[in-house]
């Protein structure tokens, strides 16, 4: 079994695994849409994490996880907890970096529409506001937004994930983190 990672799971891997793989899968865009009051935020100021967005012209750099078989239950048990918060699974196509291997099934945590801590859209100078200003049990949600930034540059530096790179500055300007700023 392979897990995907497209948010934390490619710079905050809690978990044992057998290999790992970098890739992609296909008609999704990532997304700062999912409320997190678990994590990055708390129920009455929820962050914003990632979350898998349908969209067929899109696709989505990450990491798949190879599970050891005898590993899958207490892992999947593990993840069912940290993405608990409206994540559901889903299985999906993997498409390896690596052009010598052969696309291959996965399952990724997703949040839809439907669950009680969907955020949505909202105008991105909005969402670098609530971004920059949320922390929770994990940490600064700000923290999550740079590392997921910094892991997309180092495992898909040919990849411009423009939502995540217009939050990343957008972010870093409300926390005068620019290098260009004086």
């Amino acid at each position: 079994m392979w897990v995907f990672g497209y948010g934390s799971l490619t710079w905050n891997v809690d978990f044992p695994y057998e290999d790992r793989c970098v890739g992609y899968v296909e008609g999704f865009a990532r997304r700062f849409w999912q409320g997190s009051i678990d994590h990055r935020g708390v129920p009455d100021a929820p962050g914003r994490v990632v979350t898998l967005v349908p969209d067929e012209k899109e696709h989505i750099w990450g990491i798949a996880y190879k599970l050891a078989e005898h590993q899958v239950a207490e892992v999947m048990s593990h993840l069912d907890h940290r993405e608990k918060c409206g994540y559901e699974t889903r299985e999906m196509l993997f498409h390896p970096k690596d052009t010598l291997l052969q696309p291959f099934q996965v399952t990724a945590y997703s949040a839809s529409s439907d669950n009680p801590w969907y955020l949505g859209p909202a105008p991105l100078e909005d969402m670098a506001t609530e971004i920059a200003t949320r922390c929770g049990p994990s940490g600064r949600n700000a923290e999550y937004l740079l590392k997921l930034a910094e892991s997309m540059r180092s495992i898909a530096p040919h990849h411009h994930d423009d939502h995540l790179y217009t939050l990343e500055e957008k972010v870093k300007r409300i926390l005068c983190l620019n290098d260009d700023d004086d």
